[in-house]
This record gives structure tokens, C-alpha cells and sequence, in this order.
């Protein structure tokens, strides 16, 4: 059995730079979570609350999860405030609970909180596939979006762990 992360898909995102291929990335969550339910798998929603006048401050428009997004009541929200969804909350606890065989991880932002989650999950034991075309950003100053998902799958890919973690598209995960 599954469980999905989903990293930081909140209205917030909106704001600043567009993201790569969002609008296909938000369908390859919705079609992936989908098919996890299905599988009687779990899905976590990762939730970032930033600080005061900040594009996810709690309770602000930013703040909430994308209205694109599939959910189920059974879904988990888990509320952050560092990169990593592991540090200072339950998500920990959580995922011992659920003992998934692997742990998917999708969301936003490719460089930041899910490069934090896939490396914290790895640290946490877990078997993790990282869905190579369900995770997104925007051009950064020193490198475009591509090279910087480029870049971090090679990373991903090169961990070096006592567990497994693949790379794999949605497609390949769907089939």
C-alpha cells in the first residue's frame, strides 16, 4: 500500500513567476491520488503556514490547498512551517501508523519543501518514489525550471540510502 505526499499545492503559489506545466502537474496529483485511493493507499496533503503577510499565511486565501485539487475526506492534512513536513509536526507519527510499503511524493516547490520531504522520508526509512513529472517551480535566477528538476532527479537518484527511492513518472505509477 501507498501513501501520497502531496507538498505545498496551496493558492499561494500563484503569486510571483508562473510554474512549470502546473496545470498538467495538478492533473497527474488528481489521476495519481486517485488511483492510490483506489488502492486503499493513503493521501497526505501538506499544508505550509507561513508567517504574518506572507503568500501562506494561515487563513488567508493564499493558504488554502488549490481548488483543482481532488480531495477526500479520508485524505491527511499536515500543517508545516519549515521546508521539511517532517520537522515539528506529526507526519512522522502519521506515516508509522498508515506503514506504507512506499511513499510517493509530489507538490511544489521542486527545490525547497519536496526536495526537503524526499530527503527527510529517505532519513525516515521509507521506500520513496519521487513522480519525476508531479512536482514543479519556477525559474530561478540561476538556473530555468527544467534544469533545476533536471538537477534534482539526478540528485534524488544518487542518495545514497539504506532503502530504495526510484524515479518514476506518473504515467509508469498509473499503469
Amino acid at each position: 500500500m501507498d501513501a501520497m505526499i502531496v507538498v505545498d499545492m496551496q493558492v499561494g503559489l500563484f503569486n510571483g513567476l508562473p510554474k512549470h506545466d502546473l496545470n498538467g502537474v495538478i492533473d497527474r496529483i488528481n489521476r495519481l491520488a486517485a488511483k492510490v485511493r483506489q488502492r486503499a493507499g493513503h493521501v497526505i496533503f501538506v499544508q505550509h503556514c507561513g508567517g504574518k503577510d506572507d503568500d501562506f499565511e494561515p487563513e488567508t486565501p493564499g493558504w488554502t490547498l488549490l481548488p483543482d485539487l481532488h480531495r477526500d475526506p479520508a485524505d491527511i492534512v499536515v500543517r508545516k512551517s519549515l521546508n521539511d513536513p517532517f520537522a515539528g509536526t506529526d507526519l512522522a507519527a502519521r506515516l508509522q501508523a498508515i506503514a506504507p510499503d512506499r511513499v510517493l511524493i509530489t507538490g511544489w516547490a521542486t527545490d525547497f519543501c519536496v526536495d526537503a520531504t524526499v530527503r527527510s522520508a529517505v532519513s525516515h526509512h521509507y521506500d520513496v518514489v519521487v513522480v519525476t513529472d508531479a512536482h514543479t517551480l519556477n525559474d530561478r535566477p540561476h538556473l530555468d525550471a527544467k534544469g533545476v528538476i533536471r538537477h534534482h532527479h539526478w540528485v534524488w537518484s544518487n542518495l545514497i540510502t539504506a532503502r530504495s527511492i526510484t524515479l518514476a513518472p506518473a504515467d509508469e505509477l498509473l499503469r
